[in-house]
């Protein structure tokens, strides 16, 4: 380790001003931070309330993803297999030379995780080049520091997606997200809309074939398989949620995600895990996620009460709108990020609750997309500053009012 040190001292001067290579800084820079601590230390009293730093805060975003991405792995990889024995199909591709290592058994954790794993990875890798790529030529145009925010948007983006979409498709969503949701309007800290979601979005009005539909959630060739939320948007009651092998679905299993569905999605119990970690360091908001439930569970309650022979998807239980679909991933990562969301106590209950709100209502009104939490976030974003603004304005108002009232008594 001191090698490194002394040579990226010797390098420093070339990238600081004046030196040869001074609008590389930020790249310099991006790797000076990751591999090394900051040289320069405080002596005397800084006045820093704790030893949180952004760097911190996103790593550790980052890091309570991984039971959720762990499990996702092992699922798809479950599910393709699965198909795979069921359909008597003989793998394919590149990724076989390092699957068939581990075999091509579903009763097997081990191969089940390594398929899956080869599914997920490249989707990461290349949503991480390409999307820290734009990140760093927008550093070196505008001459500031690389922001550590990507590693949660990156991993957040690829959670999020089917494990069968194009690599092509990762690439171009991840584009969009980074450059026309967040370094259009400034970059880190200034973007209004989550840039992961962005990113998703775009795929899904751009390519809806490969980000809907039955046959993108099983990475197999020729299968088709619908999600529970995808059965409960054609009519299906909960009790006959069965995949397509004729095995029931319990609330149990969605749960647990052993179902279809997004990468990182499917297991609420896994987004669970991460979601204490947040809320024990208190990076994320307990009032945007509780605001959340509130918001589905009361919407949920008066479609439930209004009911409908015709649409049964305002019959579902709260208890499963809370399991299917990406709602408790939306909930957890998603909407607690701290730039697009609002910031005042009041505002992020007002902020969760017309998510919870918007989430029920677009897997309602509209079943052609009953997946609702990408747009309900979105759309939760765009007055998460209007929120902020009435807060901020009903408290100014009660202060003028405090004094005045304080003015007079001394009269």
């Amino acid at each position: 380790m001191k090698f490194l040190h002394n040579m990226f001292d010797r390098m420093e001067p070339s990238f600081t001003k004046g030196g040869k290579h001074e609008k590389y800084y930020a790249i310099f820079e991006m790797f000076d931070t990751f591999l090394r601590q900051p040289s320069s230390t405080t002596y005397s009293a800084s006045h820093v309330r704790d030893g949180i730093d952004l760097k911190r805060i996103m790593i550790t975003v980052w890091l309570c993803t991984f039971p959720a991405m762990f499990w996702g792995m092992y699922n798809i990889g479950h599910q393709a297999l699965t198909a795979i024995a069921t359909l008597g199909l003989q793998p394919e591709g590149w990724r076989t030379v390092i699957t068939s290592m581990a075999g091509y058994n579903p009763d097997s954790i081990w191969a089940s995780f390594v398929y899956g794993a080869m599914q997920f990875l490249p989707i990461y890798i290349v949503t991480f080049a390409v999307g820290i790529l734009c990140e760093i030529i927008f550093a070196v145009v505008r001459g500031h520091e690389v922001n550590e925010g990507f590693f949660v948007t990156s991993v957040l983006f690829a959670l999020c997606l089917p494990p069968d979409i194009p690599l092509w498709q990762v690439a171009l969503g991840i584009i969009f997200g980074v450059v026309v949701a967040k370094e259009v309007f400034g970059g880190t800290g200034k973007n209004f809309l989550n840039p992961a979601l962005s990113g998703r979005a775009f795929l899904y009005f751009a390519y809806p074939a490969y980000m809907s539909g039955d046959s993108v959630w099983t990475a197999v060739d020729g299968f088709s398989g619908a999600t529970p939320l995808g059965l409960a948007a054609l009519g299906v009651v909960p009790q006959d949620f069965v995949d397509v092998y004729g095995n029931a679905i319990t609330w149990g299993d969605a749960f647990l995600g052993n179902m279809q569905g997004s990468i990182g999605e499917v297991s609420t119990l896994a987004i669970l895990m991460g979601a204490v970690v947040l809320l024990w360091t208190r990076i994320a908001s307990w009032r945007i996620m509780a605001g959340c439930v509130v918001g589905l569970i009361a919407t949920s309650l008066v479609f439930n009460m209004i009911g409908s022979e015709d649409n049964m998807m305002m019959n579902l239980p709260f208890y499963w709108h809370l399991v299917i679909g990406g709602f408790a991933f939306g909930a957890v990562f998603m909407a607690t990020d701290p730039v697009s969301a609002a910031h005042t106590n009041k505002g992020r209950w007002a902020y969760g609750i017309l998510i919870g709100f918007m989430t029920v209502l677009i897997r309602v009104v509209n079943p052609a997309f009953p997946e609702g939490i990408m747009l309900a976030i979105l759309f939760a974003n765009l007055f998460a500053p209007l929120f902020d603004y009435f807060v901020t304005q009903a408290n100014i108002k009660r202060q003028t009012a405090r004094r005045v009232r304080y003015v007079q008594a001394q009269k």
